[in-house]
């Protein structure tokens, strides 16, 4: 794209963002203040960005004029109406039930409709995209998609790269036709010989009829003159890489260039978008570092707030805002949005109805619905701690907005309430919870049908009852406007504090009934942390000494396992091993909770300052927070937190190693040692990775890194210190368009967000994905556009880290 035509793009862009940071306030009066889903902006993402492209080349493989060769497998059927296929599902179950694996039988659906164009072994090297062209009329149904898949005779990747392509899922609207795209520049196809679009039979919400059909007016490849970047750290060309929700204003503020496209010492200005003044330039500076060599628009002295955008040679970022509390105040409102739209037992508006009220538990001869809440992710399963997590991370924000923006703190307490009312419910009041399911389907709600589900996982487990017990150890000090349910929270706190002491006593560490369970991973260290938090918690909440002496104690496992001396001479100490054993490092591949070794180490000094132990416990957190610092410099110029050290000895720890790695291949020590050796060694035996090592579906890093920030964030409140803020702060940015694909990844806030995998309930403004991977053995982002699990499937823990991190950025001019 040349720059003149760029700039031109990117003043529009910045007319429509502007106007739609104006419009927020009235469209968030139109839904109640959220009690009704935000219209997902659609004309600033991705998707309108590319269908917008040029197309140079066109060839036809299925039209009206050239109808294809279309086979059909599974339910339904195909329909030709003269030269068009439809293809036509039926919806109504029949009394069948939804059938899964033996291991867990509850994620199951009642089948596949797949429609496939058979082709020669078509070579399309000379072309980048399909274009589909589909028109649903699927009546009453709220979410329609479809997934898109293709396969190449010779393979699907090029040598080294032998993970299959996945389905890319659609989102369509229903009763109109979707102009659908799929690039395909990073895939072989020289020898294309099925394109195949797939519905998937979930059961029937209540709107939804008995049919679902699909006319497929037409498919193309097309040639456009560029797709978009899916791996690697240089930036996309013609691109200027920023945070597209803006900046703190008293903090550090950079942009990213490839030096390609704007060279080292070209002038740059940031201009005021309201009054079109020059309010700061400068020259890019070049900067190499263990990614490669990269252009640097350094603007942090700009300090007043304000909308701005960068110029330089051509070339303009979108705008984006700089300022103080209220800076990330429209994200969180998009993502309270998307954690609404989320809930399980509710009527959403325009999203689904009540749903899952013949889901229920099972324990003691007794029966509960287990409905409310939010739903996990892009399917419809639940996690009983995982609703736990987010409505903390809502109460933390509410608590943290509470003068700034007391319409957005009520908000979220009130979803908090939402997540609390789920949790506490699912207590059996005998250390057993009702704890998770996996869930595909929408049942019809009616008792003693043929989709009843009576077997959501209930489970007493040491780990989950001390996190519990710390959640509602602080909603119950953070719900003081309820003082009766204050009062409920306080003791229940206590009771699951003494069944987890119980437990662990009983049974030590672990006690999962199924490696589902998001705790699943938990390391020894990090289980020891957490009992520790809670005693501190439950110490600040009713002033007992014995909960001081527990967390005391726990937290002599904790020290026992950090590095307190760097591996070899490479001087990066201070991270935790899951055990004193010290032989495997503590990190995470996919959920992670690791910021709880700071929440209890800062919680001991903060509310037992004169203990003993108080040096070591400060120690600890100051070690800490230097492992955090020197990981910065792995991923520099981007902010992005490593995935943390790794050592190519951790196959040899059997237990922990199959822990972390759930279902691996047979080959997983020497997998687990390839990936490990692309990280950057700094020590025999030991590597910094960017990005965790992953074999199998459980892949995407948000919630990793803004864990590991959040963990920076506390640290830096405790030892006022801005550098760790600013690494804090960094997190937000990688996810708000600063990273190498110039994506935001939090769909409705900035521009050039992508389609995310929700298949159970469509587009949703504010949804945020699993994360950016790397793929196969390499130790770089990749985020194509195929929109497949986990990494770009909506996660609510995604958008629970989110709200956390923000909560503690801004807590930091706070009391420590």
């Amino acid at each position: 794209m040349d720059r003149l035509r760029y700039i031109a793009i990117a003043a529009g862009i910045a007319v429509t963002a502007c106007a739609a940071a104006a419009n927020l306030d009235s469209m968030l009066v139109e839904t109640g203040y959220l009690h009704a889903p935000l219209a997902p902006a659609t004309e600033r993402s991705l998707e309108a960005e590319a269908l917008a492209k040029e197309v140079v080349a066109v060839r036809s493989l299925h039209s009206s004029n050239q109808p294809g060769d279309w086979h059909h497998t599974g339910e339904g059927s195909i329909v030709w109406y003269g030269t068009t296929p439809v293809l036509t599902v039926p919806v109504n179950t029949d009394g069948r039930r939804a059938k899964g694996s033996p291991d867990d039988p509850d994620y199951a659906l009642y089948g596949h409709a797949v429609a496939t164009l058979a082709l020669p072994q078509l070579s399309l090297d000379e072309y980048n995209r399909f274009e589909i062209d589909i028109e649903p009329r699927c009546p009453g149904n709220r979410a329609v998609t479809l997934n898109l898949s293709f396969s190449n005779a010779k393979g699907s990747r090029a040598p080294g790269y032998n993970e299959p392509t996945g389905a890319h899922l659609i989102i369509l609207d229903n009763n109109r036709v979707n102009r659908c795209f799929l690039e395909i520049g990073d895939f072989r196809r020289d020898a294309i010989e099925t394109i195949s679009l797939s519905f998937s039979i979930n059961g029937r919400d209540m709107t939804t009829s008995d049919t679902a059909a699909f006319r497929v007016l037409s498919v193309e490849a097309q040639r456009v003159p560029a797709t978009e970047k899916v791996s690697g750290w240089q930036p996309a060309d013609g691109h200027i890489i920023h945070s597209m929700s803006g900046y703190a204003a008293d903090g550090a503020k950079s942009a990213i260039v490839s030096l390609s496209t704007l060279p080292e010492g070209t002038p740059f200005t940031v201009v005021d978008t309201a009054s079109g003044h020059k309010a700061f330039k400068g020259k890019v500076g070049a900067q190499t570092t263990s990614i490669g060599r990269f252009g640097i628009i350094d603007f942090t002295k700009l300090r007043k707030a304000g909308d701005y955008r960068i110029e330089a040679a051509g070339i303009a970022s979108a705008p984006f805002h700089i300022g103080g509390e209220e800076l990330w105040d429209g994200s969180c409102w998009k993502v309270l949005n998307f954690i609404f739209c989320q809930r399980c037992g509710y009527p959403v508006p325009g999203v689904h109805s009540l749903c899952h009220d013949d889901l229920m538990s099972e324990h003691n001869g007794l029966k509960r619905a287990y409905n409310g809440g939010w739903h996990d992710a892009g399917d419809l399963s639940q996690q009983t701690l995982q609703t736990a997590d987010v409505a903390h991370a809502l109460l933390e924000l509410s608590c943290a907005k509470k003068k700034s923006n007391p319409l957005l703190a009520a908000r979220l307490r009130e979803e908090a309430l939402w997540g609390i009312e789920f949790v506490l419910r699912n207590r059996f009041g005998d250390g057993f919870h009702a704890s998770s399911v996996g869930l595909l389907i929408w049942q019809d709600g009616i008792h003693g049908s043929h989709d009843d589900i009576s077997t959501v996982r209930v489970q007493d487990v040491a780990y989950d009852n001390f996190l519990y017990a710390a959640y509602e150890a602080y909603a119950s000090k953070a719900l003081d406007n309820d003082p009766m349910l204050a009062s409920y929270l306080a003791t229940v706190a206590e009771e699951d504090y003494a069944f987890a002491c119980r437990r662990f006593e009983a049974d030590g560490f672990g006690g999962w009934i199924n490696p589902y369970e998001h705790t699943y991973c938990t390391g020894e260290s990090q289980h020891m942390a957490t009992a520790s938090w809670a005693a501190s918690m439950l110490f600040d909440l009713t002033g007992r000494e014995a909960y001081a002496a527990d967390a005391a104690r726990y937290a002599e496992y904790v020290l026992a396992s950090r590095c307190d001396e760097a591996p070899g001479d490479c001087g990066i100490k201070g991270f935790f091993y899951r055990n004193p054993s010290k032989k495997t490092p503590v990190h995470y591949i996919h959920q992670s909770r690791e910021q709880l070794f700071m929440e209890a180490l800062i919680a001991l000094c903060r509310t037992q300052p004169e203990h003993p132990s108080k040096a070591a416990w400060h120690q600890a957190v100051e070690d800490y927070a230097g492992y955090l610092k020197a990981l910065m410099a792995y991923t520099a110029p981007y902010g992005m937190l490593p995935a943390g050290i790794f050592s190519d000895a951790e196959p040899d720890d059997t237990e922990a190693f199959y822990a972390l790695h759930l279902f691996p291949p047979s080959n997983a020590p020497e997998q687990f040692k390839s990936q490990a050796s692309k990280g950057v060694q700094v020590a025999p035996g030991y590597f910094v990775k960017r990005f965790p090592v992953w074999f199998n579906i459980f892949n995407g890093n948000l919630a990793v890194h803004t864990s590991m920030g959040k963990s920076a964030a506390l640290c830096a409140r405790y030892l006022h210190d801005a550098e760790l803020l600013d690494i804090a702060r960094e997190q937000l940015y990688w996810t708000a368009g600063k990273n190498p694909f110039a994506q935001s990844l939090i769909y409705g806030e900035g521009h050039r967000y992508p389609e995310l995998n929700n298949f159970s309930s469509g587009r949703i403004t504010g949804a945020m994905p699993v994360g950016i991977r790397s793929i196969a053995d390499t130790d770089e982002p990749y985020w194509p556009q195929i929109n497949n699990a986990c990494y770009k499937e909506v996660w609510l823990t995604s958008a629970g880290k989110w709200l956390s991190l923000v909560a503690e950025t801004e807590l930091y001019n706070t009391l420590s």
